[in-house]
């Protein structure tokens, strides 16, 4: 059984201008671009779940309109809980991005779990729209990886992963982003 996970699109704020922000124009464009891909891939029945974030839950519109089904909205696929007060979340994410789980509190170890355990759970082919350090978590465990951060997913990429049986596979990595040596 096929789920695939997709990182929202480019927000059109950043988190030090606004907490919850939707879609820049491009993240829109990279909304459509995913529901165009993941159509053809998605058997009848299909689900779609979603981040309660607006830029996951606004990613998630246009596969939703295409199918003409509605949208779960699942807590646990939300964006990483940090420890610090937003003006300070930048800083928190870069050096825990450079850490391994073992570094972190059982909190955090708890939520990395928490969603692998949600994506193992689905028992229809499912779409999953969330977050760059959602999409690290669950492939992290796939992988055994005990690095927190095991790969750069670009906005709007869709992960492809195979259920067989009581374990999850990697079928594929979506794009990733794409960057600049100085």
């Amino acid at each position: 059984m096929d789920i695939y996970l997709v990182r929202h699109g480019e927000a059109a704020a950043s988190w030090s201008e606004a907490p919850d922000p939707g879609l820049s124009e491009l993240g829109r464009r990279q909304a459509a671009n995913a529901a165009a891909l993941l159509e053809s891939r998605l058997p009848a029945g299909a689900r779609l779940v979603s981040s309660p974030l607006q830029r996951a839950r606004e990613t998630a519109q246009p596969l939703a309109a295409m199918l003409g089904v509605d949208v779960a909205i699942d807590p646990v696929f939300r964006e990483v809980p940090s420890p610090v007060p937003l003006e300070e979340r930048q800083a928190w994410l870069r050096r825990f991005m450079q850490q391994a789980w073992c570094e972190q509190g059982e909190d955090l170890v708890a939520w990395r779990h928490a969603a692998y355990d949600a994506v193992l759970a689905f028992d229809a082919p499912t779409v999953v729209f969330t977050h760059f350090l959602v999409l690290n978590a669950v492939v992290g465990v796939i992988e055994d990886c005990p690095d927190v951060l095991r790969f750069w997913p670009d906005n709007g990429s869709v992960t492809h992963l195979r259920r067989e049986g009581a374990a999850l596979r990697l079928v594929e990595l979506g794009e990733q982003m794409q960057t600049r040596v100085n």
